[in-house]
């Protein structure tokens, strides 16, 4: 039962993210809602597989949440220069 409620926390708190990366004021709005959506998809599949007896489940949910996470870096670093081929540290300069 408790597991249960977990579950539907999750899924409202997925609606709500999917909300707010739709009608975000900003882009970084926008991706922090996407990375927060990411989050709860992982564990989302965890608490599926183990619900399910799927211990492989967690490394399906390890992986994507890596993927995750570099997707982020990615895409914040191309909203900010609109390119990824621009080194990051000292040499880059801003403006």
């Amino acid at each position: 039962m408790l597991l249960a409620a977990g579950v539907a926390g999750l899924v409202v708190a997925m609606t709500m993210m999917i909300w707010r990366a739709i009608v975000g004021p900003s882009q970084y709005d926008r991706m922090l809602a996407a990375n927060s959506l990411g989050t709860k998809i992982v564990l989302l599949i965890a608490v599926i597989g183990y619900l399910s007896g799927r211990p492989a489940f967690l490394d399906i949910a390890i992986v994507y949440a890596l993927i995750n996470f570099v997707t982020t870096i990615a895409l914040m670093k191309f909203f900010r220069y609109r390119t990824l081929s621009r080194p990051l540290g000292p040499e880059a300069k801003d403006g």
